[in-house]
């Protein structure tokens, strides 16, 4: 019995330079970003609503608090609390803990140092804006963002919504030719970073910014106040990074090797169609 010829796989180019540099420089930023932005956090680890920080009342909080004599970390999130020794509020080796919010391993610099850590936060933050920027200018004069990001009617309808929400719990991605561009999850998880969740992140950074705030003073009062606007600034860094562990975690669940190719050079294998 002979055994079938194997096909050779299609390869297209499925992003562009641009494309591919802007990508891996976004990255780098919203690492640093997140990494030092825990550095500021750990000055004072707590999150409040309105213009002034209620001591009393803290949305979230994190601390060094004592159990039968013996230091613990402790968390408080909307007045629920949880103890969190080796991650939040008291950390590091066994032995070696010390009192801070998140660990040292999780934050730029490693020490506790607010200036350099407020360094590393704003200059990674106008790289990450100046990127951006670069991306969304070439994605509309060149239609991409047009013909890739923005679903269609059809795409919207709910019964193929839900077709994709129950294909991607069963990790079953496109092949053929449907792989060749998003899906309508794709697309509209892509829309609403990039429409909503990456600028709120921006302006909400620049409400903490007392140089700007005398230049657009009205600004904080539209989020609530400063405490506020840093609330939700802290939020959508947490969206961000639900984001990137979901967008990792397909990437290797619909074949790693293959993605990280079409994301460095470009070249990508199209899954063969089912049969």
């Amino acid at each position: 019995m002979r055994t079938p010829a194997r096909r050779e796989p299609i390869l297209i180019r499925r992003h562009s330079g641009l494309v591919r540099t802007t990508h891996w420089i976004n990255a780098l930023a919203l690492l640093v970003l997140l990494m030092s932005g825990l550095q500021i956090f750990n000055a004072h680890p707590a999150l409040y609503w309105g213009h002034k920080s209620t001591f009393a009342r803290p949305w979230v909080a994190v601390w060094m608090g004592e159990r039968a004599g013996q230091p613990i970390g402790l968390t408080r999130i909307a007045g629920a609390q949880f103890e969190t020794t080796g991650l939040l509020g008291y950390s590091g080796a066994a032995g070696a803990r010390a009192p801070r919010g998140f660990p040292a391993w999780a934050t730029i610099p490693s020490y506790k140092d607010l200036a350099s850590g407020r360094r590393w936060h704003f200059f990674f933050a106008w790289l990450f804006v100046l990127n951006g920027a670069v991306y969304l200018a070439a994605g509309l004069v060149r239609g991409r963002l047009r013909r890739e990001i923005l679903p269609t009617r059809a795409e919207l309808a709910p019964r193929h919504l839900w077709g994709e929400v129950l294909a991607h719990a069963r990790l079953r991605f496109p092949t053929g030719e449907a792989a060749r561009r998003y899906n309508a999850l794709q697309k509209l998880t892509y829309l609403a970073m990039i429409a909503a969740v990456l600028p709120l992140m921006v302006v909400t950074g620049l409400c903490m910014s007392p140089g700007f705030n005398a230049a657009v003073p009205w600004l904080i009062d539209l989020f609530g106040g400063r405490q506020s606007a840093r609330t939700v600034h802290f939020i959508c860094a947490v969206l961000i990074v639900a984001f990137v562990l979901v967008h990792v975690a397909l990437v290797i669940a619909s074949g790693f090797l293959n993605n990280m190719r079409g994301m460095i050079t470009g070249r990508y294998a199209l899954p063969e169609a089912r049969r």
